[in-house]
């Protein structure tokens, strides 16, 4: 008997300000709210585009995100096109997001796919990338991945 196909379903990640974090996720993403609670000590947010859940962000943590620690290394959302990188990229700038990267760059040595990286208000690393269009663009990260070591 064969698995059943997967998908990835949505995201949950914990943030320590709900309202902050619910603005840059739409802004940056173009995410609709699609369903809230932002009283009492159970805060949450459901984030997607066109009735469809991508991500829901927890009010339930302090500090800042620990990339030392075992757990998500970053979530990367894929675009169809460079364009649509360019276009989030100045989103960022406009919003003063420092980026990882001097802007888009190639996953990879000779990798025409590629984006930018970034991190959220709770330092959760990000990325929004399109699978090519990045061709031309200098490698930050020689011998590796560029996603892998940010």
């Amino acid at each position: 008997m064969s698995a059943p196909a997967l998908q990835t379903g949505h995201v949950g990640l914990n943030v320590t300000d709900l309202a902050r974090s619910t603005a840059f996720y739409r802004q940056v993403f173009d995410f609709q709210v699609l369903g809230e609670r932002v009283d009492g000590e159970r805060r949450f947010a459901f984030l997607g585009r066109d009735g469809t859940l991508l991500v829901t962000l927890w009010q339930q943590s302090d500090g800042r995100f620990a990339t030392g620690l075992p757990g998500l290394h970053h979530l990367a959302f894929q675009v169809p096109d460079i364009e649509a990188v360019r276009r989030a990229e100045s989103t960022l700038r406009e919003l003063g997001v420092e980026l990882v990267y001097d802007g888009i760059v190639p996953h990879g040595e000779g990798a025409s796919s590629g984006g930018v990286f970034f991190t959220d208000p709770d330092g959760i690393r990000l990325e929004i990338y399109a699978p090519s269009g990045v061709d031309s663009a200098p490698v930050p990260t020689s011998g590796a991945p560029t996603c892998g070591f940010f």
